[in-house]
């Protein structure tokens, strides 16, 4: 018996991994609600019978939002799989540009994933079925100056997609945190290193060097099209993921998993240096 194509709500497929997303789920024979901040960024994605094109502003609101939602599940009657993939990042100094930047990096990256999130999730409990992905960052493990204001927000939409996972277990609602190294996306440095905004001059150095963060930019190692594969074998229960449990994490690159690591040791090497202090605090 032939299971009906699952249908997968991508957000942020203009660019990045997102667009490599909508190509290859399509190829494995599902569909694709495309999604992006003006439908005409997308218009030259090729055209298929099961792929649908719909303008979805993660910044918009929740009540915004709910209506793209609520448009996409009427498509083909259901949302298997939501991909929040659209993200930016807002390079700066945390005193120089402070709360501001911090809210707007936010906006998008945290609050635009959970806002996506909310709406979604009523179609997969009413179903008892479905697949939340979250493309989070290795920058959630490996704080950097040139990503003062990224990597908080990646910390945090990684702990709230463990949390997540949490609560919707019991309708059969999986999440997979997927967390890439430096992957060849575009628009990945787009946005210029805030030098402008309340410079101080005790930074002056700091931020001299912080200023080259966008000068990796088509000398990353990662492969985007290999990243998103896995994605869909996993989501998918195919190719590598045959014979594995589903994964909460997905770390994706050398650079990724040496980072994780080196953060992971750190913790261990406290609690070990530590751990008389830490465990003499009960009554």
């Amino acid at each position: 018996m032939i299971s009906d194509p699952n249908v997968w709500l991508i957000t942020g497929t203009s660019t990045g991994f997102g667009r490599r997303l909508v190509s290859l789920v399509l190829e494995r024979g599902d569909r694709v609600i495309a999604t992006a901040r003006s439908v005409q960024r997308i218009q030259d994605i090729p055209q298929s019978p099961n792929l649908h094109l719909l303008e979805l502003d993660v910044d918009s609101g929740m009540d915004i939002i709910k209506q793209r939602v609520d448009e996409a599940a009427k498509v083909w009657g259901r949302i298997d799989v939501l991909v929040n993939n659209a993200g930016i990042g807002w390079p700066g100094l945390l005193e120089e540009c402070g709360t501001e930047l911090m809210m707007k990096q936010f906006r998008t990256n945290f609050f635009g994933v959970l806002d996506v999130t909310n709406a979604a999730l009523p179609y997969m409990r009413e179903r008892r079925s479905g697949t939340v992905v979250i493309i989070g960052s290795r920058s959630a493990w490996k704080p950097e100056i040139k990503v003062s204001f990224y990597s908080p927000s990646k910390a945090a939409v990684h702990t709230m997609g463990e949390t997540l996972a949490l609560e919707v277990a019991p309708f059969n609602i999986r999440i997979l945190i997927v967390e890439p190294g430096a992957f060849r996306t575009e628009n990945m440095y787009i946005n210029k290193f805030d030098t402008w905004t309340n410079p101080i001059s005790d930074y002056d150095d700091v931020r001299a060097a912080a200023v080259t963060w966008g000068s990796i930019q088509g000398k990353q190692p990662g492969d985007p099209v290999k990243a998103m594969k896995l994605v869909v074998d996993i989501v998918r229960g195919e190719g590598v993921a045959v014979g594995r449990e589903w994964p909460l994490y997905l770390i994706l690159g050398e650079d990724a998993e040496r980072d994780v690591r080196n953060k992971c040791a750190k913790i261990l090497g406290h609690l070990d240096e530590w751990q008389d202090v830490i465990r003499d605090v009960n009554v």
